[in-house]
């Protein structure tokens, strides 16, 4: 245990003294077809002011296949609503992509597979660009999700500005278990809590700082060949084997690997993310009446994104009048 704080003080320590290089070490690790112009952001909000969606930092990981099928539905839906808060991050420039999003596209140098690698180069990233921004949460979800704003807000109000917060869906209901190597060819059983990806999570600035020396520029990625697992597990070793925080469980994510229809009609604006896809050979959407049809609307986003905005221009109930 005193191992554990001595190692999250000097951790502590060592992020102060380098933050000044982390935005320079991203952008020279990006594609010479990445971005040509770094995010503009908002400068960091002071902690006594109540917190607002401009604080919070939304990454969404992509890659080339889902351009078109998964992205495009995303950017006519809720990122239409935090134009200014997300940013997708993919393995291929995209002209088009690039005209709507601009800088908040961040094309990066990682390869296009789902393999463990793949994935903990693009998370890697996020992070980095997250803390470049200097904003207040981290939150990651994949292409397939949808973000309730208002919701996701609310939620992140609930805590304490000042504490270390790790918040999402566990993926398993048991702890996972790796083997971390130690010197003289030892390994040593670990188990921990994580959040899945699929669903999304958060982390508060304060954790995510502290997280800096196993998770910033090519740390990440060294950790998770470490333990031999993806991004998102990766991410709660760290917090909880490396920093002996905690993974705050919410019942408010969703990926597709659950039983969407559960949820009915009126828990729907509460939850902070949704998901769609193929689970156990059939289509798992949330179940909800209009006004698209299945047909129209296979994900059932755009139907959702009407029950929380019905003013948005291309919805029935609006075009109607």
């Amino acid at each position: 245990m005193q191992c554990r704080l001595l190692r999250g003080l000097a951790g502590a320590l060592f992020t102060l003294l380098c933050m000044g290089l982390l935005s320079l070490r991203y952008h020279s690790s990006l594609s010479p077809q990445g971005v040509q112009e770094t995010p503009r952001l908002s400068p960091p909000s002071p902690l006594s002011r109540e917190l607002r969606l401009q604080d919070v930092f939304i990454a969404v990981k992509t890659t080339r296949a889902f351009h078109r099928s998964r992205l495009e539905l995303l950017l006519d839906t809720w990122v239409s609503r935090t134009r200014e808060q997300t940013f997708v991050f993919t393995d291929s420039p995209d002209e088009g992509l690039q005209e709507r999003l601009g800088s908040h596209l961040v094309v990066t140098n990682c390869s296009a597979e789902h393999s463990h690698p793949a994935l903990s180069c693009k998370m890697a990233a996020e992070f980095d660009t997250f803390l470049a921004s200097r904003l207040r949460w981290f939150c990651h979800v994949d292409d397939d999700n949808y973000v309730n704003p208002r919701a996701l807000l609310k939620l992140l109000k609930a805590f304490p500005q000042t504490r270390d917060v790790y918040v999402g869906r566990p993926s398993l209901n048991r702890p996972i278990r790796a083997s971390e190597p130690r010197p003289h060819n030892h390994t040593r059983l670990v188990q921990f809590w994580f959040a899945t990806g699929g669903a999304g999570f958060c982390i508060s600035r304060e954790l995510a700082l502290k997280m800096a020396p196993w998770a910033s520029g090519s740390r990440f990625m060294e950790t998770s060949a470490l333990i031999r697992l993806p991004d998102d597990c990766t991410v709660g070793y760290i917090v909880e084997c490396k920093l002996g925080g905690r993974l705050q469980p919410s019942p408010l994510f969703h990926s597709h690997l659950e039983t969407l229809q559960l949820l009915g009609a009126a828990q729907l604006p509460e939850q902070v993310t949704l998901s769609y896809g193929v689970f156990e050979g059939k289509l798992n959407v949330i179940k909800l009446q209009g006004p698209f049809s299945p047909e129209d609307d296979p994900s059932r986003f755009r139907s959702l994104h009407c029950l929380l905005y019905p003013d948005t221009p291309w919805c029935p109930q609006l075009m109607a009048r």
